[in-house]
C-alpha cells in the first residue's frame, strides 16, 4: 500500500487528518447505490472487498456523552458493550442530527478521522485481526484504507469487543 493523496482541492477533514499524521493509506472511490439501505455494506460490495474488513462509524451516547463505535459493517454495535469500553452504564444511538453535527459529517459518510471535534472513540478489537482496514474517508463513494493501529492512533481509539457478529 502506498500513499495516496486526495485529487481537487485539499480533500475532505479524513484524508487531510491521514495526509498529515504522513501515514500510508489508499483511497478508494466508488459510485455509491442512492437506495442503499447500508452504507458499509454497499462500500465492501462496490469494492469487493470483504465487509469483516470494512469498517462503519457509529455515534452513539454514553450516559449522555457522544462516543464513537467502529465496527465490521458485517456485524451491529453492542451498545452495552461499547458503554462499558468507554466507562459507562448506558449506551443508546445518538440522534443523527446530533452525529451530523459534532463530526462535521453527514450520515453514511461519517468519518472516524478528522471529525470536528475528538469524540471518545472504541474500535471493535477484530480489526487488529487485519494488515489494512476500510473506513468512510469522510463522504459517501469514498473509502480510505489504513493499517488499524493508525486508526487507533489517529483517532485515540481503544480496541475492545463491541460489535456482535
Amino acid at each position: 500500500m502506498s500513499p495516496a493523496r486526495s485529487t481537487g482541492g485539499r480533500g475532505t477533514p479524513a484524508t487531510v487528518a491521514a495526509a498529515e499524521a504522513e501515514i500510508e493509506y489508499t483511497l478508494h472511490p466508488y459510485e455509491p447505490p442512492p437506495d442503499a439501505e447500508s452504507y458499509g455494506a454497499a462500500a465492501a460490495d462496490a469494492l469487493g472487498v470483504p465487509h469483516e474488513r470494512v469498517f462503519k462509524t457509529l455515534l452513539a451516547e454514553v450516559d449522555g456523552r457522544l462516543t464513537v463505535g467502529v465496527v465490521p459493517v458485517s456485524g451491529t454495535l453492542d451498545l452495552k458493550a461499547l458503554a462499558a469500553a468507554a466507562g459507562g452504564k448506558k449506551a443508546q444511538m445518538a440522534d443523527p442530527r446530533d452525529a451530523e453535527r459534532a463530526t462535521g459529517y453527514v450520515v453514511g459518510g461519517i468519518s472516524p478521522l478528522g471529525q470536528r471535534r475528538r469524540l471518545p472513540t472504541v474500535v471493535d478489537e477484530s480489526a487488529s485481526g487485519f494488515a489494512t482496514v476500510y473506513v468512510s474517508a469522510g463522504r459517501r463513494g469514498l473509502q480510505i484504507e489504513l493499517a488499524p493501529a493508525d486508526l487507533v492512533r489517529l483517532t485515540g481509539a481503544r480496541l475492545a469487543a463491541i460489535a456482535r457478529r
